[in-house]
């Protein structure tokens, strides 16, 4: 997506140790008008699919998630990070490393918003090392429910996430804007 990837070269940030500061288009600030982009490309690289349910992880993977749930017409359920006195029942949980917070992070999903069969396209902010979408994509196995693709806005390559995805899944990877490498303070983009 051209205008991600110049609003990348324009404000991204190389913070080291394969950190990119994004904050202000998607991890604390967002542009709305680049949101609704997001949304429209994600549903035309995968309006062929059969989509029940979009789901992503809190908090980063909501707004694109559901720009493009708004183009597909399906609505959007979020892995929780912390269980609300109001999440009762079954609740499907797995854990996922954090690049930004270091350790653990919980990710909890109702039952009640995955359902047996449904066709689930997974949507979130980034596709580094892929452990948290391998996580999100387990509590779709969990629900018996069928992982049929992911949309990321950034996927790094370098960090081999998109493979460890492709071992395990026979589903189509998209992403918004693809970094190639991350030396010292460079952030080299595949451009389109």
């Amino acid at each position: 997506m051209k205008a991600l990837v110049e609003r990348i070269k324009a404000e991204g940030k190389n913070l080291g140790g394969g950190i990119l500061k994004v904050d202000s288009l998607i991890n604390h600030q967002l542009d709305p008008q680049l949101m609704v982009g997001m949304g429209k490309e994600f549903a035309e690289v995968f309006a062929e699919l059969p989509i029940d349910r979009i789901l992503t992880a809190e908090i980063s993977g909501i707004a694109p998630a559901l720009m493009a749930a708004m183009e597909l017409d399906v609505p959007v359920v979020y892995a929780r990070k912390k269980k609300p006195i109001t999440m009762a029942g079954p609740v499907f949980l797995e854990t996922a490393p954090s690049h930004t917070k270091g350790g653990e992070t919980m990710l909890l999903v109702s039952s009640e918003f995955l359902h047996e069969g449904e066709n689930i396209l997974i949507i979130d902010d980034f596709l580094a090392t892929g452990k948290t979408l391998m996580a999100l994509s387990r509590i779709v196995e969990s629900a018996n429910a069928n992982l049929v693709g992911v949309g990321v806005v950034v996927e790094k390559t370098f960090e081999g996430g998109r493979n460890l995805m492709l071992d395990k899944y026979d589903i189509p990877i998209h992403a918004l804007a693809t970094i190639t490498g991350m030396d010292e303070e460079t952030i080299t983009l595949l451009d389109e």
